[in-house]
């Protein structure tokens, strides 16, 4: 019982700390990388497993700084592209029928790693615990 409770107050702590939304969207971002790395475009777009693993991690990328957004505006302004990145994720759920693979690979290509680096370089000057 005490650690059920134990955890229920972890859990508590983290959604509240923006930290917590930070280091989902860096380990996400990392994960698309790692997904991606042997491949190029016409591999990822014959690859449905990497394709569906991709975007669910930019689903939780996008709902993550959604979140960020609302508990901790001032920091979520230092992402650049925000609403871009959230608006992503909304169509990558509500409009998934016109989802293009190519649309995610540029996404990834050209977005992710500089994501990655803002998010790691907050998380860096917050303190990663």
């Amino acid at each position: 019982m005490c650690l059920q409770a134990l955890s229920a107050t972890v859990n508590r702590f983290m959604q509240h700390d923006p930290r917590a939304f930070l280091w989902d969207v860096r380990e996400s971002a990392i994960a698309i990388q790692t997904f991606v790395a042997d491949l190029d475009i016409n591999s990822f777009s014959a690859n449905f497993m990497a394709q569906a693993a991709a975007e669910r991690k930019f689903e939780i990328i996008g709902e993550a700084l959604n979140q960020l957004s609302k508990i901790d505006p001032n920091l979520a302004s230092k992402i650049p592209d925000l609403a871009q990145i959230v608006a992503f994720r909304n169509q990558l759920i509500h409009g998934y029928s016109k989802i293009r693979a190519s649309t995610v690979w540029t996404v990834i290509q050209d977005s992710l790693p500089q994501l990655l680096e803002c998010v790691s370089a907050l998380l860096d000057a917050l303190g990663d615990d």
